[in-house]
């Protein structure tokens, strides 16, 4: 099916079991421990042996020798695969890093070898008894360094240029020119990257941890040098991901090749403290904004330059992706410069590009209001757009941001706030409030899916979508209870297997929309082959409470598949109307913050957002992704960094106990309010995504509110105390 035009009335529209806050379908499963994680696929194999991944001891430079007999002839050892006896290897097309490593060395804890054992223990004890020796080269690590000889944008992402605005801003009756740091980032999902690998005969079933079944599926045939059709993937529960999932990692290939190697299933499962440096993490940025406004307030000027790095053919993190978009202005200059760092691979991280990008925009823009002596929600409503800035042709399909702030801002009480920092004091505690606008485009890709109905009226849904903890099962069986007129406890998904149609994955924000668009799709075909084998017209016929109705005749759903199981197949695919609408999503993020007046401590009291992001499918799990995602802001903002030995080239706090995450203690209550957004263009479910809106302005509204209270401004995330105490007020 193709969506070319603005969806009319359809089966969802009926909101009987879509947009309800049902629970998640798949929640005893992982209540009672019963959902199969990859790591735990041993049920479907016998006679498994387990993989340990060595990792180089250098960032840069060569093995020179790796003497691997003793660890062969250690008890339990199967096999040591390296790259000097995998066999030829291609490189599939998402990965910037070699997966098995050697000679060549392109990062720290890069994969070198893989021990194969009986047991783990075994395996892990002879890991240890490998002798490589290196020859070290210098390499670059540190992004503030490389910055100043970095001036030119990368070939693919040149500088986007509106107007002249270096004119504009030099004319500007106020003026703002500052540089703001975000540091390296780990994704730190709960469940480690983990995968079981069994050969029969030339075909490969891969159970593993994949965000992306089809796109793992084609980089590891690729890399193997086999056909595509000779590999199934399995992924049906995922404990996290946050886009560390994207793409094929270490730990699928090597025990693709360990379970190949010694003939029988494999298990490998990366440690803890290998994932922030054999993965990949969001990479630091280095971002300039400059800003322009006459002095009632309107922006004639904005530019917005970032500076990241990565290992060669590594992407650039996108962080200007707002600032083209999010607010109005003649003259405009977003570029993007790309260092190349010897860092392990900096990729994707939830909301890659705007995450980064409005922790600095909205910090700039707070800034920008202070200067006019406005304030900031007004500053923000005041240069509201309705079209693309750089095509002002080109509407918005919906935007509400005006009224993301308007609620936000009267819910919160932030007419209480009062403008001048550093004034309000709760005993001991400095308090204070701070906002920020939230922006995240909407993304489209094709979603494929396969439903049966069978003679007892059940709709069994088959898709190779993913669930990352999102609630994909549930949303995918309220839509197809939706269109097949039934209720949710008829309706069977099945995930997380490429042996089903082709999804759009998990990432980008797109999963829910795209997954349950493709779901709409096959059932669009199947409510057609119902009605044929009925003998109904096919735009006549109503279902609802299992029941079919056309005109005055009536049969239970369950009849119509009576004969033989009904099975139907579509994909959604889309015309071109994201190019005829920009289609985004909008917030406002509200937080009250209390600084110690001794030691500069900042707890979070309160966190409201306000978002527009088209239908809301389940609210119940939709506000879960967005008090998720809130969460992850305040890490955000006052703790998560990777610490870069500049030196040596790797991230020093590679670990739960080092990488500093959020904990319960540290989050207050969380509000979240949805505001009516039915989007029509976006698709016939008429969604949008919301789990990465949730994230995108939530640490710049943070810093705000923490300069409120003290009148500390802080450029460089985290915000920590060490940041804070020289510019704290003296005590009284």
């Amino acid at each position: 099916m193709k969506f070319d035009k603005p969806a009319q009335e359809n089966p969802i529209d009926q909101m009987n079991v879509v947009g309800r806050p049902h629970d998640r379908i798949d929640g005893p499963l992982k209540t009672t421990g019963t959902a199969t994680y990859a790591y735990e696929w041993h049920k479907e194999a016998s006679d498994v042996a387990y993989g340990h991944v060595v990792g180089s001891a250098i960032a840069k430079g060569r093995i020179v020798s790796m003497d691997i007999s003793a660890a062969k002839n250690a008890p339990g050892v199967l096999a040591v695969i390296t790259a000097d006896n995998a066999g030829p290897l291609g490189k599939g097309e998402m990965n910037a890093a070699t997966l098995l490593g050697g000679p060549e060395i392109e990062h720290y804890h890069q994969a070198i070898a893989v021990v194969v054992a009986q047991t783990f223990e075994q395996a892990r004890a002879a890991s240890a008894l490998i002798d490589v020796r290196y020859r070290r080269e210098p390499g670059a690590y540190d992004l503030a360094q490389e910055k100043p000889s970095v001036t030119e944008p990368p070939e693919d992402t040149p500088d986007k240029i509106v107007g002249d605005f270096e004119r504009a801003f030099n004319e500007a009756e106020v003026k703002l020119d500052a540089t703001y740091t975000t540091p390296d980032q780990s994704h730190m999902a709960m469940e480690p990257h983990a995968s079981m690998a069994a050969w029969e005969g030339d075909k490969l079933t891969l159970w593993t941890s994949s965000q992306m079944i089809n796109w793992w599926r084609g980089d590891l045939a690729k890399t193997l040098q086999i056909p595509k059709e000779n590999i199934r993937v399995r992924s049906p529960f995922i404990g996290g991901g946050f886009g560390s999932k994207l793409f094929l990692r270490s730990d699928a290939l090597l025990a693709a090749l360990a379970a190949r190697a010694v003939k029988r299933p494999v298990k490998v499962m990366l440690p803890r403290p290998f994932i922030p440096n054999n993965t990949t993490h969001r990479p630091a940025t280095i971002q300039r904004v400059r800003l322009g406004a006459k002095q009632d307030g309107r922006i004639t000027a904005i530019a917005h330059e970032s500076w990241s790095g990565n290992l060669p053919g590594g992407p650039t993190e996108t962080a200007t992706n707002q600032t083209e978009l999010l607010y109005a202005g003649a003259n405009r200059h977003t570029g993007l410069r790309l260092a190349e760092l010897g860092l392990p691979e900096g990729n994707s991280m939830r909301a890659p590009g705007e995450a980064p990008g409005m922790m600095v925009l909205e910090i700039a823009i707070d800034e920008m209001a202070e200067k006019l002596g406005m304030d900031p929600v007004e500053f923000r409503i005041l240069n509201d757009t309705q079209v693309d800035p750089a095509k002002p042709e080109r509407f918005f399909s919906r935007r509400q941001l005006v009224e993301c702030l308007r609620t936000g801002a009267e819910r919160f009480g932030w007419s209480q706030r009062n403008p001048q920092p550093a004034r309000v004091r709760d005993g001991r505690w400095l308090v204070g409030l701070g906002m920020a606008a939230g922006f995240r485009n909407n993304l489209l890709t094709p979603s494929g899916a396969r439903v049966h109905l069978d003679a007892k009226g059940v709709v069994t849904v088959e898709t190779d979508m993913t669930d990352i903890g999102t609630g994909s099962y549930t949303i995918i069986a309220q839509t197809a209870a939706e269109m097949m007129g039934v209720p949710l406890e008829k309706v069977v998904v099945r995930l997380g297997d490429s042996d089903y149609p082709v999804s759009s994955g998990s990432g980008g924000q797109w999963g829910a929309n795209s997954s349950t668009a493709g779901v709409y799709a096959a059932c669009v075909k199947l409510r057609e082959a119902v009605a044929n084998r009925l003998g109904m017209e096919a735009n006549t016929v109503e279902f609802t409470d299992g029941q079919i109705r056309s005109g005055d005749r009536s049969v239970p759903l369950a009849e119509a598949a009576a004969g033989g199981t009904l099975t139907a197949e579509d994909t959604m695919e889309y015309g071109d109307l994201d190019k005829q609408f920009q289609q985004s999503t909008f917030a406002g993020h509200f937080v009250e913050v209390a600084v110690d007046m001794a030691t500069g401590e900042v707890r979070v009291r309160r966190m409201l957002a306000v978002c527009a992001a088209g239908r809301i499918l389940n609210p119940k799990t939709a506000r879960s992704q967005v008090i998720g995602a809130m969460t992850m802001g305040l890490g955000g903002a006052l703790m998560e960094e990777l610490a870069v030995d500049t030196r040596l080239g790797f991230f020093v706090n590679h670990d739960m106990a080092g990488y500093e995450v959020p904990v319960h203690a540290d989050i207050p209550e969380q509000d979240v309010v949805f505001l009516e957004d039915t989007d029509p263009i976006s698709s016939p479910v008429k969604a949008k995504g919301v789990g990465e809106l949730g994230l995108c302005g939530v640490s710049a509204a943070i810093a705000n509110a923490i300069y409120n209270a003290t009148g500390v401004r802080v450029r460089d995330y985290p915000i920590t105390v060490d940041k804070l105490l020289q510019g704290l007020p003296a005590l009284v």
